[in-house]
């Protein structure tokens, strides 16, 4: 899938970008619980996963 893609949906649904990415364990739960409690830095983390490699 294109990054482009990747990073703007990380922008609307973090979640749903770091399960594409990563499938489902530990980065998708991390994820999950910083939306939970603080929706941007659920942002920040889907953006660094994505484009890390």
């Amino acid at each position: 899938m294109n990054k482009l893609i990747h990073i703007i949906l990380a922008l609307l649904l973090p979640p749903i970008a770091v399960f594409l990415k990563s499938g489902v364990g530990k980065d998708l739960l991390i994820n999950i619980v910083l939306c939970l409690f603080f929706y941007v830095p659920g942002i920040l983390h889907a953006i660094w996963l994505i484009t890390k490699k």
